[in-house]
């Protein structure tokens, strides 16, 4: 193995590849729509030069801004959703459920691979109100609860709250399968010299088992606020980002402006600006969990 690592000719022959790949896939495109932020147009009407016209549009563009506000929004709710509640699955599954848990986590599991679609049709059918009331609906009249019944995806504010529902309870469960792995792995010895020095309940949670699964958390809250900060299919195939744009993400305002609107350099605008600001989350992350550790 030092042999290898030390011979040029073998890192090449073995990294090449791969990376020739990797920046045909992902490298080349960054830096091609990167281009594509100083110019105006698209590929039928043809491309001009703008400089920053594109950059200062941004700045003044108050559907940005209120599609920035919504990203940032729906990302610190859904994540905070996902991981907590994928923590205290995980928690149930090995302090309560133990070997009884294989069930409950398959079935917690199941809607992470259920289509998008289809998990959307579902929760439009259960806050319907016409063409008849869904269950959500129903249940309230049932209660008599009258004042309460509403179109839950016809206002902007509700709206909100059921998308951040289905995708918290569309992804819990592969979090907290993430997080039940990290658990396992803590030695049985460390927890049981916790519990006789009379650590228990909260405090054997808050001062054994999260510091040991810190590096497990980090990985997660970072794949969750990336996702959240990108969310596309959810928000389409429920909303469609209505009423009006009270439900639209960067993405998806993104995708209108290049796609549906023929604005290349502007759309390409818009990419950059979210993928500064995943960059920004994630620094943020890496450099607070730093400090917790020293």
């Amino acid at each position: 193995m030092e042999q290898i690592l030390h011979n040029r000719r073998a890192i090449v022959l073995l990294m090449g590849p791969a990376l020739l790949v990797y920046s045909g896939v992902v490298l080349l495109p960054i830096v091609w729509s990167l281009v594509y932020t100083f110019f105006e147009g698209n590929v039928i009407g043809g491309f001009h030069f703008v400089g920053l016209q594109n950059y200062r549009q941004l700045l003044s563009d108050a559907a940005f801004w209120q599609a920035l506000v919504f990203t940032l929004k729906y990302a610190v709710t859904v994540t905070a959703g996902q991981i907590m509640l994928g923590l205290l699955l995980a928690l149930l599954y090995v302090f309560y459920l133990r070997r009884a848990s294989a069930l409950v986590r398959t079935l917690v599991f199941f809607p992470v691979v259920l289509p998008t679609v289809a998990v959307a049709q579902l929760f439009a059918k259960i806050f319907a109100i016409a063409p008849q009331y869904g269950l959500v609906n129903a249940g309230l009249a049932l209660l008599h609860l009258d004042g309460w019944i509403q179109a839950w995806l016809g206002q902007g504010s509700t709206a909100f709250w059921v998308l951040a529902l289905m995708d918290i309870w569309r992804a819990m469960g592969f979090y907290a399968v993430l997080l039940y792995a990290g658990l396992v792995e803590i030695p049985a010895e460390l927890i049981e010299a916790a519990r006789v020095d009379g650590a228990s309940g909260l405090r054997l949670v808050w001062h054994v088992i999260l510091p040991l699964l810190l590096p497990i958390l980090l990985s997660a809250l970072i794949f969750s606020i990336n996702g959240t900060l990108k969310v596309f299919d959810s928000i389409l195939a429920l909303t469609g980002g209505g009423p009006g744009q009270a439900t639209t993400p960067l993405t998806l305002y993104m995708f209108n402006t290049a796609f549906s609107y023929g604005q290349y350099g502007y759309g390409s605008t818009l990419a950059m600006a979210l993928a500064v600001l995943s960059l920004m989350v994630t620094i943020v992350i890496f450099g607070s969990a730093r400090r917790d550790v020293a």
